[in-house]
């Protein structure tokens, strides 16, 4: 009998994600049903990944993403994803769906292409999520937390609060901006961040959304929604439950939430 080589004859499923990040990979393999296989693109740009041009009618998507949409579009995809929460926050209103067109029309014929935006709107429609609590990573400051939560409200959404996670002593008297570069994004727990997240989530939170592609975080979200008795999300849960909806995938996937028996 032969061995699983992960081969996606199901579903083959490209992602952009930081370039030097690990997490999204790794969680994504983690949870990535048999028979379907993910590629990664890695992007050095900084966010967001495409700009717009001067009347607004599109945008120009970054050198490394042009780059991995045409070495995707060699590789018979079914779905591929900007698998960046910040750009599509910072993007602005209507990005994520000039960026899905821009790259619609690069990739093969019958990809589907979607943001890590869009995603966790469908996951949150799907899952009845209203009133979410956003919950983003150290590396992002109090700013671009608010925008993340203003990013949900603009959109329908109404978020019941948002926590920067706190990252412990270690790391606590760094900037934002310094812990990534200072190897945090490597030496991530889950057990503190479970914590938080169970202590801090408002009330009348009727979800909560861990945003943040390279935030490790999909190990603790069965555990969270059995204590919080409400539908736990985070960046790579949404974007691949997302994508195997997007290409008519519906195997099982078991032991990363509630969203994946939606």
């Amino acid at each position: 009998m032969a061995a699983n080589d992960n081969w996606g004859w199901k579903a083959r499923i490209g992602m952009f994600i930081v370039s030097s990040e690990a997490v999204p990979e790794a969680e994504w393999w983690a949870m990535a049903p048999p028979s379907v296989s993910v590629h990664a693109a890695r992007v050095t740009a900084r966010a967001p990944w495409a700009t717009w041009n001067a009347d607004r009618s599109g945008v120009e998507l970054a050198d490394d993403v042009v780059r991995g949409a045409r070495q995707f579009a060699a590789m018979r995809l079914t779905a591929a994803v900007i698998g960046h929460s910040s750009s599509s926050v910072l993007g602005g209103k209507g990005w994520d769906e000039a960026v899905v067109e821009s790259l619609s029309a690069m990739l093969a014929p019958g990809t589907a292409v979607t943001t890590n935006g869009l995603d966790s709107q469908a996951a949150m429609r799907a899952a009845g999520i209203r009133r979410p609590f956003v919950v983003v990573p150290a590396w992002f400051d109090e700013a671009f937390a608010a925008a993340a939560a203003g990013y949900y409200a603009d959109r329908g959404f109404a978020p019941a609060g948002h926590l920067r996670y706190d990252p412990g002593r270690k790391w606590r008297d760094m900037a934002p901006g310094e812990l990534y570069p200072a190897g945090m994004g490597f030496e991530q727990e889950v057990e503190p961040l479970y914590a938080q997240i169970r202590a801090a989530c408002p009330k009348d939170a009727d979800g909560v959304f861990i945003a943040g592609t390279g935030f490790r975080c999909v190990a603790i979200l069965e555990a969270l929604e059995q204590d919080l008795q409400r539908p736990v999300l985070s960046a790579n849960q949404v974007s691949l439950w997302h994508c195997l909806r997007l290409t008519g995938v519906r195997a099982p996937v078991t032991g990363y939430g509630s969203l994946f028996d939606l």
